[in-house]
């Protein structure tokens, strides 16, 4: 096969005790699972686990949550959720899609009463968060997972294989993009770029406003936040980046085996303190990586073995774009080949992957055979109701899921208005050990935020 490595790679099937999970399996089998934020996408995961018992559902809007409470009649109705998780004892589990900005405090809050934790992403809304999350996950020794549903795709593996098998060669370049916030086939994803609205609209019977806000700064109600329009403001979302970041970036790390970053640096569109930019480009560099070094990545992710033969993977750039931005058509690519609103490519020096086809074609054609290696996933919902009753880790388990999401999240940090001009000169260099943009005393006090009183994690 032209001289293709072949690598070996397996889920590591692990016993429960052995993980020493604080949670034990209920007595029925079945988990008493609770969901925080249960309309929208959270109202989707929850109704991912038939097999269980969902016996909590909470939401500061009501109405908003009605189709969801509806569903699930038989399970208590709550706004707070820290006094539902004070309050309702027997809950095993627990669902976390609320807004960005309050994704910490409730995951924190389970995970500290021995509750097992799936939480979308972005895992949380800073890069302090998610080492914060990701330590107290790993303390208490209970199930994790983050919703980056893709994870689990039969795509991710592939790309995993043929990365490993040398299919391009050594990768020095991944390019990433989306068409969000905006110029999406179906027109405005969510507003950016925009400021804050003067208007002060009453707040809804149903909504509970104060709670809504959580530990963000206080500021008057108004429809321009929510539903789903949170995402664009620098209070309550993460911007393009956080919500398609821990999407899109996940193949990329695993395939590459990358951890924390060596630097970042970003450009965008006009930025204000409001609002993320309607486009971005952030460019990160990666160290090179060793066997040793592989070895240790692939098994923090639940997989055992490295890459054959010890293969080294060289020091390499990762591009994000968003907002309609894309990187340049890779030469060799065929006329034919459209890249899509939505796309990665990955540059080898062998060829280059675009989405999941290698290109030249005739070197497609020779690692057409690479084998299946890696353990095909059922469910990703699945895999963490499994591990919350003892099974294997799961896919994007928080101590996988905490290093992307601080990655992913340092990249909103060169966004910030603040940092502007003094990104104009020079790149962002970041020590992970020490939570710390080493250059920039600025940056590192936006790898945090401060909270509003009462809100602490």
């Amino acid at each position: 096969m032209g001289g293709i490595a072949i690598s070996a790679a397996a889920f590591q099937i692990v016993p429960g005790h052995v993980l020493g999970l604080n949670g034990a399996t209920p007595p029925s089998g079945k988990l008493n699972i609770a969901g925080v934020g249960v309309s929208g996408q959270g109202g989707s995961d929850i109704r991912q686990f038939p097999d269980h018992n969902i016996v909590a559902l909470c939401d500061v809007d009501w109405a908003h949550a009605a189709g969801t409470f509806k569903q699930f009649p038989n399970a208590r109705q709550w706004k707070d959720y820290r006094k539902m998780l004070d309050e309702q004892k027997e809950i095993d589990a627990v669902v976390v899609a609320t807004p960005d900005h309050v994704h910490a405090f409730a995951s924190v809050a389970a995970l500290q009463l021995g509750k097992h934790v799936y939480c979308e992403k972005p895992l949380t809304h800073s890069v302090w968060e998610a080492r914060r999350v990701a330590t107290v996950a790993r303390e208490r020794k209970l199930a994790t997972q983050m919703g980056n549903q893709g994870q689990a795709s039969e795509d991710t593996r592939r790309l995993c294989e043929l990365v490993w098998a040398g299919a391009i060669g050594p990768v020095r370049e991944a390019h990433i993009w989306t068409d969000r916030p905006s110029n999406g086939l179906f027109g405005e994803y969510w507003p950016q770029g925009v400021e804050r609205p003067k208007a002060t609209p009453s707040v809804p019977g149903t909504l509970d406003w104060d709670l809504w806000l959580g530990p963000a700064p206080q500021r008057p109600f108004h429809p321009a936040y929510l539903p789903f329009k949170w995402r664009g403001w620098w209070d309550f979302g993460t911007g393009a980046l956080g919500d398609i970041g821990c999407h899109a970036f996940d193949p990329v790390f695993r395939a590459l085996k990358l951890g924390a970053p060596l630097s970042v640096q970003a450009s965008s569109s006009r930025v204000n303190r409001e609002t993320y930019p309607l486009a971005s480009m952030v460019t990160y560099e990666f160290p090179a990586r060793s066997a040793a070094v592989q070895a240790i990545n692939v098994h923090v992710r639940g997989q055992q073995g490295a890459i054959a033969g010890g293969m080294e993977m060289p020091p390499m750039k990762a591009v994000w774009y968003d907002g309609g931005l894309r990187p340049p058509r890779p030469a060799g690519l065929p006329e034919r080949v459209k890249m899509g609103a939505n796309g990665r490519l990955l540059i080898g020096d062998s060829g280059f992957i675009l989405d999941t086809n290698v290109y030249p074609e005739a070197r497609r054609s020779e690692v057409s055979d690479v084998p299946k290696t890696i353990p095909r996933a059922a469910n990703h919902y699945g895999e963490w109701a499994q591990a919350c009753m003892g099974g294997p880790p799961a896919g994007s388990n928080f101590d996988f899921a905490g290093p992307l999401a601080e990655a992913v999240l340092l990249g909103n940090v060169a966004l910030r208005h603040d940092l502007r001009e003094e990104l104009t000169g020079k790149k962002l260099l970041w020590d992970s050990a020490a939570l710390q943009v080493i250059n920039s005393e600025e940056a590192s006090q936006l790898l945090r935020r401060e909270y509003r009183a009462g809100w602490t994690l």
